[in-house]
């Protein structure tokens, strides 16, 4: 049931919820019992009905109190959390997934790869179970954030996403919200899995942890945006999944996270640094334990910020253009 927080109005009537309200400037609450779809479906139809009945905008001025970005935005980030959350499987499989890879292989490769051709901070070779804790970690960062942009793919064909671009709000927001959705959520899945890190590498310290979470919400923004130019032409999910298979994966395999930039052959190196997930993936190493690598810390920072704005960038483009359906 929706209802509206305000004193009814007389000849002021909601024309969702059938009943009194003065304007849509209120806030609607909605039961804990409907599903975040239908709260989300609410609260972009009160801007619809709103606008074309000619009642106030006011609330939705970007120079207004509520914003016109950060309104929507909110909404669809808020939608996108619930909506992972409720989906328990899809939790556990985006968690698991990365952490039996790290113990089969680590595990596995443990003592094949003692003498790494790369070293500490205290100057002692790595062991793989420590060399590949980041990898993991960046493997769950791109798992989850590429995958949570498959719900564009789902909204289309539902029909809840033609209901957003219809609403009276910027394209902008329903990237932002995708996108900041999607990294919350990886980089929250990422920090779970780095509390793990002490039993294995060593506590680094309170603003090395801080700068490790930054490191990954930093990634998790360019790789969802990245997810989100992917799945927003697609109408098909195997279609997603082909491109992942195809482009994501060995994203990730040739990003430092399996084996060194050092340790490959001249090709696959000059591949690896053209890959901006090597650069985000070798500063969370230095982040994490102070490891020494070809990519400075600088440089590592600056190209995964320049990753990041850059899918931003061009996820809000390829949102604003208009698709050949029309839509």
């Amino acid at each position: 049931m929706t209802r509206c927080t305000g004193p009814r109005s007389a000849g002021a009537i909601h024309p969702l919820a059938g009943i009194g309200c003065p304007g849509f400037a209120r806030e609607f609450e909605v039961d804990l019992g409907e599903s975040m779809l239908d709260m989300v479906i609410v609260e972009l139809r009160m801007i619809v009905v709103m606008v074309a009945t000619g009642g106030t905008t006011q609330w939705m001025d970007p120079e207004s109190n509520g914003g016109g970005l950060l309104r929507p935005t909110w909404t669809l980030w808020r939608r996108e959390v619930v909506r992972f959350l409720r989906q328990r499987n899809r939790v556990i499989g985006a968690l698991l997934t990365p952490l039996v890879f790290w113990m089969l292989l680590g595990f596995g490769l443990d003592k094949s790869f003692r003498l790494i051709d790369e070293v500490g901070a205290a100057g002692e070779s790595v062991g793989y179970l420590e060399y590949f804790f980041p990898g993991t970690i960046v493997m769950i960062l791109l798992f989850t954030a590429i995958f949570s942009t498959i719900s564009v793919i789902e909204d289309r064909r539902e029909g809840f996403l033609q209901g957003v671009l219809a609403a009276p709000v910027p394209r902008l927001a329903i990237v932002l919200g995708k996108v900041l959705g999607g990294a919350t959520l990886a980089t929250g899945q990422g920090v779970v899995v780095m509390l793990l890190w002490p039993l294995i590498g060593g506590f680094p310290g309170i603003e090395a942890m801080v700068l490790s979470v930054v490191c990954m919400f930093v990634m998790a923004v360019g790789l969802t945006a990245l997810g989100l130019c992917i799945a927003w032409p697609m109408d098909s999910v195997a279609g997603f999944h082909a491109i992942m298979n195809l482009f994501l994966m060995p994203m990730w395999f040739l990003c430092g996270a399996l084996f060194p930039v050092s340790a490959a052959p001249s090709w696959m190196a000059a591949v690896m640094y053209a890959n901006p997930l090597t650069y985000g993936q070798a500063t969370l190493r230095w982040t994490m334990s102070g490891a020494a690598s070809p990519i400075t810390p600088a440089m590592g920072w600056a190209v995964m910020t320049l990753f990041a704005v850059a899918m931003v960038a061009a996820s809000g483009w390829l949102v604003a253009q208009p698709r050949k359906n029309g839509s």
